[in-house]
């Protein structure tokens, strides 16, 4: 299964020249994340850092940025699970632009941790069933980045 989530390009996501400011990608990739757990893991990041005092921040990220995305565009993002260990899980972002073509690709490992001791934790039982579900490690959109 693939967790995925619509994307407009924004005035505030560009540069001066109209396209999406690399940094953007970033924020709209923790969104994207965050629209997952709330979404589809029924654990959002206000249960998770608040209620919970656990967090799930990204401890490395690999990005191509392979087409720029343009104001007024909207972007499909699509999120899959190509590893799932005890503690952290590694997933895999696609941005696909309208005619489907692909505008970036990147790997996040994702690190569940207790927030108030700043160390790893074993991800808890009903996220990590819920995240089995989004597990895809042979879809070749997702190959390496």
């Amino acid at each position: 299964m693939i967790f995925t989530a619509e994307l407009p390009i924004r005035f505030a996501h560009c540069d001066p020249a109209g396209i999406v400011f690399y940094p953007r990608y970033f924020e709209m990739m923790n969104g994207v994340v965050e629209d997952w757990c709330a979404q589809r893991l029924a654990c959002s990041f206000h249960e998770m850092h608040i209620k919970r005092g656990i967090g799930l921040p990204t401890v490395h990220l690999e990005t191509d940025f392979i087409k720029p995305a343009e104001l007024g565009e909207s972007l499909l993002a699509e999120l899959t699970v190509i590893k799932l260990g005890r503690t952290s899980v590694d997933v895999q972002i696609c941005f696909n632009g309208p005619e489907q073509d692909v505008r970036l690709k990147a790997k996040l490992v994702l690190v569940m941790m207790d927030l108030k001791l700043r160390k790893a934790i074993v991800i808890p039982d009903e996220v990590r069933t819920a995240m089995l579900k989004y597990c895809n490690s042979k879809d070749e959109k997702f190959a390496s980045v």
